[in-house]
């Protein structure tokens, strides 16, 4: 029995043997060999207690890597401190760690949001992506592989004054530490969200880096994830993407 969401591939060469994306889900990785003839086969009439048997042949060996991929509609991706974890607490009932340094989550935080009468998505916060996280840097290649399931990403930039960082600069980091992981990491859709409005005090600071998102053709959402301003129009966003049949 393994976790939904194991890749099982071939060690030696490889070569992907199975995703086991559903539930119950069951494959046959190894073949078992031709079960041997036992005395009773070799009874007749003149031996009754035959001191014979055929050995069986031998089934199938194979070096076998498993990996564990995260099964999530929604990956919340952006550099320590960005707000992903506050942000899951938020939308969902999810309580990660929350801390004000970096590399607080350790592992991934699942959560199932609800919005609306009926519709439900699980979102995910992948921690420990930092420069350099496609050659190992941060805990990033332990967890780039987890965003790859998901549908659409949540790229969190932070735009508080404290921190001092420039989040057109954070956002195309970011997405160069994505696309040398892979190509289809680096192409997935993305929802760009500034947060941390709550610290911001200058109307004319928050307008250049919309602006600055503007001139390359980013649109972005602004939302506080510690005051819940902006989270409704972020669900919302967030399920017309999930609804898209092209997504």
């Amino acid at each position: 029995p393994l976790p939904v969401g194991t890749i099982i591939k071939n060690e030696d060469t490889g070569e992907l043997i199975a995703d086991l994306a559903e539930n119950n889900q069951r494959i046959i990785v190894a073949g078992g060999g031709r079960g041997g003839r036992g005395n009773a086969r070799f009874v007749s009439s003149t031996n009754r207690a035959p001191r014979q048997a055929d050995p069986g042949s031998e089934g199938e060996e194979l070096n076998l890597k498993l990996e564990l991929k995260l099964l999530a509609d929604v990956g919340i991706i952006g550099f320590p401190n960005a707000g992903k974890s506050t942000l899951i607490s938020r939308v969902s009932a999810a309580k990660p760690k929350i801390a004000d340094y970096p590399f607080t989550t350790l592992v991934p935080n699942l959560g199932v949001v609800s919005y609306g009468d009926d519709i439900t998505f699980v979102i995910a916060d992948i921690p420990g992506i930092i420069e350099g996280a496609h050659k190992g840097a941060g805990l990033g290649l332990k967890f780039l592989k987890h965003i790859e399931r998901t549908k659409i990403l949540i790229h969190l930039i932070d735009i508080s004054p404290s921190e001092n960082r420039d989040p057109l600069e954070d956002y195309n980091k970011m997405n160069n530490e994505l696309t040398n992981f892979s190509n289809d990491l680096g192409s997935k859709p993305q929802i760009v969200v500034l947060n941390k409005l709550d610290v911001i005090s200058s109307e004319e600071k928050l307008t250049n880096i919309k602006n600055s998102f503007m001139d390359i053709g980013i649109e972005v959402l602004e939302i506080s994830a510690v005051t819940g301003e902006g989270i409704e129009n972020l669900l919302g966003e967030i399920v017309k993407k999930l609804e898209r049949p092209d997504i």
